[in-house]
Parts: structure tokens; sequence; C-alpha cells
């Protein structure tokens, strides 16, 4: 009977439930505190998507630390939620705050200083008008970033490979590439038919000059040794541009193209402002005549993400295209 008595006092007992990281309760903590504060203080003006954002809060400030306990079943998506829970306990303040000072407080002025819950209405009400003109945005850029990228990397190479080229280009280049894209605005506006086309050549302009100049660094810079032993195997002219020399500029032109995609984004929204009837620019333009200043917010939000993905894929492209390279830079 003690026998019996010892081995069932022996049995193990059931095994205890993990707990989240401290990471992830804080940063649900933190959401749960701005939905608290969102749904329950106070308000010093009238915004009809309080409760929406409220919510949106609470859902997030339940969720992460569920999320957090299920993170190794995830792959890389809970590998990334791990990485990234502290900074979603520090936006989850950051919105907080923002709350309190402007909808709870009025310690900052509308409509310049717009609430969270403000942006939010603009993305759920002006989505139309807003999502068209993203829509303009991405044709324009990707028409004259093409465009200027194709031009630029083909100058680059013949004047990195052929010298008489570079005898005649090299000082127009001196001479034409440092000007800043923006300031051709007048004589795009005047010379072509159209804003549209105008807007699209300042963009390939932005983008052809850096581009040109590192494909033409990158060309110029190939190891001689490598010409010569492709030469003693029999290599071609042909063979030697095109599977030798720009296969080794690869890595600078790439450095040519990050540098253009942010400098054509620039010109992309200073062009909408001034002659284009639509895109985000043109939006920017729009909202700040009507003193909306929440529509305002919502658009460089968009041009923020916008910029960011933009790059982001270009680095995905790197990395495939350049796999050798792969972890050497990154964004």
């Amino acid at each position: 009977m003690a026998s019996l008595t010892s081995l069932a006092g022996a049995a193990p007992h059931a095994p205890a439930l993990p707990r989240p990281p401290l990471p992830a309760l804080g940063a649900g903590a933190a959401w749960l505190a701005l939905a608290g504060a969102t749904y329950a203080l106070p308000e010093a003006g009238d915004f009809p998507y309080t409760a929406s954002f409220a919510g949106g809060a609470l859902g997030a400030g339940l969720a992460l630390p569920v999320l957090a306990l299920l993170a190794g079943r995830l792959g890389r998506a809970g590998a990334s939620l791990t990485h990234w829970t502290p900074w979603l306990a520090v936006v989850a303040l950051a919105f907080l705050a923002w709350e309190l000072v402007t909808a709870k407080f009025g310690l900052l002025p509308m409509p310049f200083f717009p609430p969270p819950q403000a942006i939010l209405e603009v993305f759920l009400e002006d989505w139309p008008k807003l999502g068209g003109s993203i829509l303009a945005s991405l044709k324009l850029l990707a028409g004259g970033y093409l465009v200027g990228a194709a031009l630029g990397f083909a100058a680059g190479v013949a004047i990195g490979w052929s010298k008489a080229v570079g005898y005649w280009a090299h000082p127009v280049l001196r001479f034409v590439g440092p000007l800043p894209a923006t300031a051709w605005l007048p004589l795009a506006f005047f010379v072509f038919p159209s804003s549209w086309s105008a807007s699209t050549f300042l963009v390939a302009l932005a983008t052809g000059f850096p581009v040109t100049v590192l494909t033409w660094s990158g060309v110029a810079g190939v190891n001689k040794a490598y010409f010569d032993v492709a030469r003693t195997l029999g290599a071609s002219p042909r063979f030697l541009v095109l599977r030798v020399a720009i296969p080794a500029a690869l890595p600078h032109v790439f450095v040519g193209l990050f540098m253009g995609l942010g400098g054509s984004f620039a010109v992309l929204v200073v062009a909408e402002m001034l002659g284009v009837k639509s895109g985000l620019g043109w939006y920017l333009q729009w909202a700040q005549g009507w003193a909306a200043y929440a529509n305002m917010y919502a658009a460089l939000i968009v041009m923020a993400l916008m910029c960011s993905g933009l790059i982001t894929l270009l680095f995905r492209l790197r990395d495939r295209v350049l796999s050798w390279q792969k972890g050497l830079v990154q964004w």
C-alpha cells in the first residue's frame, strides 16, 4: 500500500504552459493602454473613427502575446515578429502620446495636428482618390525610372568601354549631370507637349545620371586580367562586353540604381505638385490648399511606405542577381 502511495505521489505533473516573452507582454500592454486611453478618455473634438482605432489597438494588444507563443511554429514570420516586437511597443507608445496631445487634451492645434483616428478616416473614406493618386505616381515613376535606367546603363557601358565615346561624353556629363533635375522644370514644361511627358523626362533625367556614372565607373574599373584571359580563350569583343565587363560592373550598376530611385522619387513629387493633375504630389498640393492636413499626413505616410517598399524590391532583385554578394549591403 505504501509503495502504491509513493508511486502515486511520484506521478509526473502536467507540463506548464509556455509563457510569452517579456517584450511581447510589454508590447501587448502598450497597445492595450492605447486602446483604453483612446476609448475611455473624453475627446477635445469630434472624431468618428475613435472606436475603430481603439478596437484595432485592442486587437493588437490581445494578439501580440498569443502570436509570441506561436512564434516558433510560424517560421520566418515568427522570427520577424520576435525581432520587431520591441519596435511594436515603441510604436504603440508613440501612438498613445500622439493621441493624448491631440484628440484628448488638445495641446496641439487642429487642423494642423490631427489625431491618429483622423488619419484612419482618410484611409477608409478617401481611398478612391488616394488610391488613384498612388496608381498615377507609380505609372509615372515606372515609366521615367525604366527609361532613365536603361539609357543610363547603355551610356555608362559605352563610356566605360570606348575611349572615343568617353572623350565626347565625359565633358557633357560633367557639365549637365551635377545640375539637379528640378532645375530643368520650367524648360521641360515648355518644350514637351504635355505635363506627363515633361515629368517623365525629369524622372528619367534624375535616374539616368547616377546610373550612367556608376555603370561607367564599374566597367572602367574591371580587372584587365579578366579581359586578357578571355581574349586568350578566343573571346570576341561582344563577348568581352556582355559576359565580362557588364557582369563585373553589376555591383556598381545597382548602387547607381539605388541612387537613381531616391532622386527620381524626389523629382516625381515636385513635378506632380507643379504640373501633373494626378499623383501623390498633386494630392499633397490639393490637401494643403483645402487645409485637409489629415489627408496630407496620410499621403506622406503612403509616400514613405511606397519608397521604402520599392527600395526593398530593388534589394531583393540585387540579392537574386548578385547572390555572391548577398548580405554585404542590407536595407
